[in-house]
C-alpha cells in the first residue's frame, strides 16, 4: 500500500513546472504521436542496415505509409460524428498495434543491438544483427497482440482484498462490497461477455455492487444491449454507480436513466445509508469530474451535496470514477475512495502517461491522514482491444472493522 500522506510541499512546488511543462507536450501528442508510432518501426526494421532486397525494403515502407495514413482516417470516422464501428475496430487496432511495435522497437532496436554487438554476434556484419533486431521485434510483437487480445476479451480474474477502515462499526465487519468499472461496451459487440462477467460477480455474494463508470463508448440506445445484463447483478443490499468521463461524450444523461431503469442507484452528487449490525456506513458518490465542464445542466462534481445530510461522525464510501478526485475526498476526511479510468495503463508502458495525470495506478494507497483509495484497472478496456501487462479485474473488497470484539 502507498502512502502519499508525507509528501513535502516543497516537492508538490518543484514538481509543478515539471507538471505543467507535460501537460503543454500532451496537447501537441495527437499531432506527432501517428508519426512517431509509424516512422520509428520503419526506420527500425527496414532502414537501420538491413539491406533487405528492394521489393520487401518498398513494399514494407508502403506497408507503413498506409498505416500512418489509415489509422488517423480510420479512427475519425469511427469515434467522430460518424460513428462508425467498423471504422473503430480498424483504427482502434492499428493504434494498439502501432503502440506496441513502437515500444519494441525502440527497446529492441537500442538494447538487443547492443547486446548482439558486445556478445560478438555477426562480427563484422552489421546486418545480420540488423536483421536479428528485425525478426526479434516482430515476433515479440505478434507475441504480445496475441496475448493481448486474449487477456483483453476474457472475462476478468477476481480481485480480493481486505481492507481495514479505523471507523466502521462492528455491525459492519466483513460487509462484500464488488466493484466494477470501464466496462466501455463498444463497437466490438461484447454482449456475451457482458453476461459472463455480471454471473461472475453474482458467484461473491456482494453486499454492495458498485460501477464507477466508463460503462460504454457509445449511447445508452446504441449500446443498450451489451449494457442489459447489468440488469442480473445481485446485491443483498444496493448496486451502485456514478458516471465517468467516456458517458459525457455519449449523451450522460440517457446513460444514468439506463441504470436507473436496471435496477442500479446513480449516485450523483448524492449518498445512501447502508445499515447493519446496529451499524451505518454511509455510501456517497459523485458525477465525474469532467462533467461541468461538458454543459450538461445539473452535472458536477459535488462532495458537499453528496454528503449533505450525512453525519460526519459515520464512516464514507465514496465512488468516484477518476482517482485525481482522491485530495477533495482527503480534504474531507472521507473513509475509503472507489475508482477507475485509469486501466492500469493497459497496454505496457502507457501507465507512465497515465502517471502524469492521475495519482495512482492500481490497487490501495493511502491519502492524508484518514483516506484509501482504491484503484481498479478496469474490467473491459477502451479503444485497442489488447491488455499487455496490465490485467482487467474484478473486485471483491471486504471491509474490516478493528471494534470487533475477539473471542476469549
Amino acid at each position: 500500500m502507498t502512502d502519499t500522506s508525507n509528501t513535502r510541499p516543497a516537492d508538490s512546488e518543484a514538481q509543478a513546472p515539471r507538471q505543467s511543462r507535460l501537460h503543454r507536450l500532451m496537447r501537441y501528442l495527437p499531432l506527432i504521436a501517428p508519426v512517431l508510432l509509424w516512422a520509428v518501426p520503419c526506420w527500425v526494421l527496414l532502414h537501420t542496415g538491413q539491406h533487405w532486397p528492394l521489393p520487401v525494403t518498398l513494399a514494407g515502407t508502403a506497408l507503413f505509409a498506409l498505416g500512418l495514413v489509415g489509422m488517423p482516417l480510420a479512427m475519425g470516422r469511427g469515434h467522430g460524428r460518424r460513428q462508425q464501428d467498423r471504422a473503430a475496430i480498424v483504427g482502434d487496432t492499428l493504434l494498439g498495434t502501432s503502440w506496441v511495435l513502437f515500444t519494441w522497437s525502440v527497446l529492441l532496436g537500442v538494447f538487443l543491438r547492443l547486446a548482439l554487438t558486445v556478445a560478438g554476434v555477426g562480427v563484422g556484419e552489421s546486418q545480420d544483427r540488423a536483421r536479428i533486431v528485425t525478426w526479434a521485434v516482430l515476433g515479440t510483437t505478434a507475441v504480445l497482440l496475441a496475448w493481448g487480445y486474449a487477456e483483453a476479451r476474457r472475462v476478468p480474474r477476481v480481485r480480493r482484498l481486505d481492507v481495514h477502515l479505523p471507523r466502521l462499526g462492528a455491525g459492519l465487519d466483513g460487509l462484500r462490497v464488488v466493484l466494477i468499472t470501464d466496462t466501455h461496451y463498444g463497437p466490438l459487440d461484447r454482449t456475451r461477455w457482458s453476461a459472463r462477467v455480471c454471473e461472475t460477480v453474482n458467484t461473491l455474494e456482494a453486499d454492495l455492487v458498485c460501477h464507477t463508470g466508463d460503462i460504454a463508448d457509445g449511447t445508452a440506445e446504441r449500446r443498450r444491449a451489451q449494457a442489459v445484463p447489468l440488469g442480473t447483478v445481485r446485491a443483498t443490499r444496493a448496486r451502485v454507480y456514478v458516471t465517468g468521463n467516456h458517458e459525457y461524450y455519449s449523451e450522460a444523461q440517457g446513460w444514468v436513466d439506463l441504470m436507473g431503469e436496471l435496477g442500479w442507484e446513480p449516485l450523483r452528487n448524492r449518498h445512501l445509508l447502508l445499515e447493519r449490525g446496529g451499524d451505518t456506513l454511509v455510501v456517497a458518490g459523485v458525477d465525474d469530474v469532467t462533467a461541468e465542464s461538458s454543459g450538461l445542466a445539473g452535472h458536477r462534481a459535488h462532495l458537499a451535496g453528496a454528503l449533505h445530510g450525512a453525519d460526519p461522525d459515520l464512516p464514507v464510501l465514496l465512488l468516484a470514477h477518476q482517482p485525481k478526485f482522491v485530495d477533495r475526498a482527503a480534504a474531507d476526511g472521507i473513509d475509503l475512495q472507489l475508482s477507475g479510468h485509469t486501466h492500469g495503463g493497459q497496454i505496457w508502458p502507457f501507465h507512465h502517461l497515465v502517471r502524469i495525470d492521475q495519482p495512482a495506478l492500481a490497487g490501495l494507497s493511502r491519502h492524508g491522514t484518514r483516506t484509501l483509495l482504491y484503484t481498479s484497472r478496469g474490467t473491459g478496456f477502451w479503444g485497442p482491444p489488447f491488455r499487455v501487462f496490465a490485467p482487467s479485474e474484478i473486485t471483491l473488497l471486504v471491509l474490516r472493522s478493528p471494534h470487533v470484539p475477539t473471542s476469549p
